[in-house]
């Protein structure tokens, strides 16, 4: 039996105003190409299967879409949700997918039973996926009482723990002697983070260590975590990262999908997905970035994004307004300039409060934004880290629709 085990595909995701549609449509183009002429038996998709919690009409359309030209290639196919997913949103068909033998785990279930899934089927078990969604606030102040921020971190650690470990017992007694993957939406301690992954489960302190999975799991799928990466452990555990760059941070970071074959070894086969778009970041003086600039080219289906930082030593408004008048006459064909900002290294007070493209709120993260408002408050640390794990409890509760 072959898996295949991706992540984090973010459908509707937008970077700098530029749409990715086209992005995720040329991914599951190539991974029709891969299944025509390899041969998978089980598709796992760990969570974050669209970008925003409501996501529009053409973004679920695109979503269904790829399911159906996946399936057609005769895999089972099985879908957890992440932190970016709304459990109705992914759960609403489930029915319907069931019978496509599409299976959809929007939310924690009630019954730990519910998480199993054996393969092919339950009379003959060949492989048993423990399929475990993102745990959202309710699913892990169950039977845990934390009265300090030290205290929390501990609970929502032992529940996350608490959930995998009693998933890996129950398939143990269910199913005796039959291989166990388990699929998780989370933070592993030593993951490598880029910066369009959304912190969950208060900032990401409380990841999980590779202990708190337990020693039942032949191999661990993990998502949210964009970049490529194994989790030091004795059990293999792996992030299979996102199919295409989210972000100018992954901008070098080696795209792929992970191949286990279970009947040899769980160690994946990393399959690199090929680049359909670049992205480049031009940083430095004004000077340098005029002939960086001038090499640059598109070399990919897709048009080229570019973000420009401009880093210079004593302010001048004459070479920002000259950078200006540079971006605006930029006409490379297939090539866009998506984002700059300036930097001065040597700044008066006065010069400091002059208003420019580096001071955009936008530049931010909501969370950003109330660190820096939490820098002139006269509170002890403890209190702030208490005040930044409740203002992300109420981030995590705007991010989801009402149920």
């Amino acid at each position: 039996m072959k898996i295949l085990h991706t992540a984090d595909w973010h459908i509707g995701k937008k970077l700098h105003k530029t749409d990715l549609s086209e992005d995720f449509d040329l991914f599951i183009g190539w991974l029709c190409e891969y299944l025509s002429h390899n041969t998978i038996d089980v598709l796992l998709i760990s969570g974050d299967i669209f970008d925003f919690s409501n996501p529009s009409s053409e973004s679920r359309t695109q979503y269904y879409k790829a399911l159906m030209q996946l399936k057609a290639y005769d895999l089972k196919i099985i879908v957890t949700g992440g932190n970016h997913d709304s459990p109705s949103v992914l759960n609403a068909p489930s029915e319907i997918l069931n019978q496509l033998d599409i299976h959809v785990i929007g939310q924690m279930p009630e019954n730990l039973e519910d998480t199993l899934i054996a393969l092919p089927d339950k009379d003959k078990p060949e492989l048993v996926v423990a399929a475990i969604p993102f745990l959202r606030s309710k699913d892990l102040k169950q039977g845990f009482i934390a009265e300090t921020y030290e205290s929390k971190l501990e609970a929502v650690q032992q529940s996350i723990a608490y959930h995998f470990q009693n998933a890996a017992k129950l398939a143990k007694e269910q199913y005796p002697d039959v291989p166990l993957i388990g699929m998780g939406h989370l933070y592993a301690t030593g993951a490598s983070q880029s910066e369009s992954e959304r912190d969950i489960q208060i900032g990401n302190l409380a990841g999980l260590e590779a202990s708190h999975f337990g020693k039942d799991y032949d191999y661990i799928a993990l998502g949210h975590i964009h970049k490529p990466q194994r989790i030091s452990a004795e059990t293999p555990i792996f992030y299979s990262g996102s199919p295409t760059p989210l972000s100018f941070s992954e901008r070098k970071n080696e795209k792929r999908i992970l191949i286990l074959d279970v009947s040899g070894s769980f160690e994946p086969e990393s399959i690199t997905i090929p680049k359909f778009r670049d992205l480049i970041l031009i940083k430095g003086s004004l000077q340098e970035i005029k002939a960086k600039l001038a090499t640059v080219e598109n070399k990919y289906l897709l048009r080229t994004l570019i973000e420009i930082e401009m880093v210079e030593e004593e302010f001048s408004a004459s070479k920002t307004y000259e950078l200006e008048q540079l971006i605006d006459a930029f006409d490379t064909p297939n090539c866009d300039i998506v984002k700059h900002k300036v930097c001065f290294k040597n700044r008066s007070e006065v010069e400091r409060g002059v208003s420019s493209v580096n001071s955009q709120i936008s530049d931010f993260t909501p969370k950003e934004v109330f660190q820096k408002r939490l820098e002139g408050v006269d509170e002890t640390e403890e209190t702030k880290l208490e005040l930044i794990s409740a203002f992300e409890e109420i981030l995590d509760e705007l991010n989801r629709p009402e149920e």
